[in-house]
């Protein structure tokens, strides 16, 4: 009997042991993310996907700050003496992937909850409104980005398309502002689970 016993009692460690990792892929992203309900994988990944459509217009742009016109026959809205034009494109790339990054905000904990190394506030809930709101904003103006590249683009309702001294500088800006502007779909979707998650 007590051979049995023994033989039961190691039959069922191996179980109880593996209990613990058979989590479902929702309940991974949620602990990844330290979030209060689990969020989608879709989710996860457009987040991430978002700084880095965003790179390559911001790449493409710090050409524009040493004068170098990328092609384009026009003179763009840069100010013409390098001690300002420098810091005016370098300054509105990393404020681009700022504003990339933080679109985290809506897929991780601390969008939810202040850290705790906050001084003072931290470890306090944040209201959805205060984060919904702002995202809601950006998904306007960057879905009017999107818009007005697909009517500059292809020339539509009248707008003017950039010109280029060729087709190819002018696939080049074509393609690198197109990834950029996917940013507006991509945050309105990720402002839209952000609100299911929270608020329903």
């Amino acid at each position: 009997m007590s051979d049995t016993k023994a033989h039961g009692n190691t039959s069922q460690e191996p179980q109880a042991r593996a209990e613990p990792n058979s989590r479902t892929g929702a309940e991974v992203t949620a602990s990844l993310g330290n979030t209060a309900r689990p969020v989608a994988r879709w989710a996860e990944r457009a987040a991430h996907a978002i700084p880095l459509l965003m790179l390559p217009v911001c790449l493409w742009r710090l050409a524009f700050a040493f004068h170098f016109p990328m092609g384009l026959r026009d003179d763009g809205p840069f100010p013409d003496s390098l001690w300002l034009s420098v810091p005016y494109v370098f300054g509105l790339s990393i404020l681009s992937e700022l504003a990339a990054l933080s679109c985290f905000a809506l897929v991780r904990g601390w969008g939810e909850v202040v850290p705790d190394r906050v001084p003072l506030i931290g470890g306090r809930p944040i209201h959805p409104a205060a984060v919904l709101v702002p995202a809601v904003l950006a998904s306007l103006g960057a879905l009017v980005l999107l818009v007005d590249w697909v009517l500059g683009t292809f020339g539509l309702a009248g707008v003017p398309a950039p010109h280029f001294v060729n087709g190819w500088w002018a696939l080049l800006a074509a393609v690198t502002s197109g990834l950029f502007v996917l940013w507006g779909p991509l945050l309105t979707a990720l402002t839209w689970q952000y609100y299911i998650r929270r608020c329903r």
